[in-house]
């Protein structure tokens, strides 16, 4: 038998036993089953609601599920655990079966579909899905879905956070099937991780370095009037500063203003405009008239 045969088989002999122990363990709250083999042998660990039911008085039932288990599948010397479910409204297939305990007792499905939906996203729950087919009211066939919340139906995500169960129930109707969705909000990865090592190692250099300006302070072996980073307390102020260098600016631009108008020309008395003589005129006039 080769690897793809030897999987295929112990996948639909796991399918049996998983079918097999929702039948007889349906009373005791059947939640799922793990199944690891060790050279020893088969270990089976068993997850219900309520255990007591399923290892019994002194362990009676325990070794008699053991004992069919071992018969009615081949197992290697089966060794059965079982394991009590913490919070069972966010196991699917327990949920699943409770809506078909509910339908097979004259519940109405609707009714059913929406107590499921309650319960589930009152125990914390991402969002919940109940779909359910068949005959429901009338002769043909049709189905109803109610979900809550957010429910991721492909990707990586889907298969990470989405736990599925499906059940079927037999009404007088006929045969009507049931699939439930929860949404795990545990399961979701988180978009990034605190280290808290780094964070460690941050406050301890803050510390550090608190600390050791602290002793520079109180160092007695400076020199009166003079600071841990050697400044001179004695320096000109910033805005004495300022002033010196504006006066050192308006200087040096009159100098250059001084340097750079150009010289004044000296007129001469040639240059001058001449004024009219009158007096010259006055004896002109004198003349012509004597």
């Amino acid at each position: 038998m080769n690897t793809a045969k030897n999987l295929m088989f112990n996948n639909y002999k796991n399918m049996e036993l998983d079918s097999y122990l929702k039948e007889r363990l349906r009373e005791s709250g059947y939640g799922g089953v793990e199944i690891q083999k060790t050279p020893i042998g088969t270990r089976i660990t068993l997850y219900v609601t309520r255990p007591g039911l399923v290892i019994g008085r002194k362990g009676v039932g325990i070794k008699d599920l053991t004992a069919k288990l071992e018969s009615n599948f081949g197992l290697n010397n089966p060794q059965v655990s079982v394991m009590e479910i913490e919070i069972p409204e966010l196991n699917a297939k327990i949920m699943a079966n409770r809506i078909a305990q509910l339908i097979e007792r004259g519940t109405a499905f609707r009714r059913a579909a929406i107590w499921t939906l309650n319960t589930v996203m009152n125990a914390g729950a991402l969002g919940t899905e109940v779909s359910i087919a068949g005959k429901l009211r009338s002769e043909r066939a049709h189905f109803e879905k109610h979900s809550v919340g957010i429910i991721p139906k492909s990707g990586d995500l889907a298969d990470r956070v989405v736990k599925v169960a499906v059940t079927n129930v037999l009404t007088k109707m006929g045969l009507m099937g049931i699939q439930l969705r929860i949404v795990l909000k545990n399961e979701i990865p988180t978009e990034f991780q605190l280290n808290e090592e780094i964070k460690e190692k941050e406050s301890t250099e803050k510390t550090d370095d608190s600390s050791s300006t602290l002793d520079k302070e109180d160092d007695p072996n400076l020199p009166t009037g003079s600071t841990p980073d050697n400044k001179d307390t004695h320096s000109k102020p910033k805005k004495q500063e300022k002033k010196d260098i504006s006066e050192q600016s308006n200087s040096t631009n009159v100098v250059k203003d001084q340097n750079n108008t150009p010289a004044k020309k000296s007129i001469s008395d040639s240059d001058k405009p001449r004024k009219p003589n009158n007096d010259r005129n006055q004896i002109i006039d004198a003349k012509g008239v004597s």
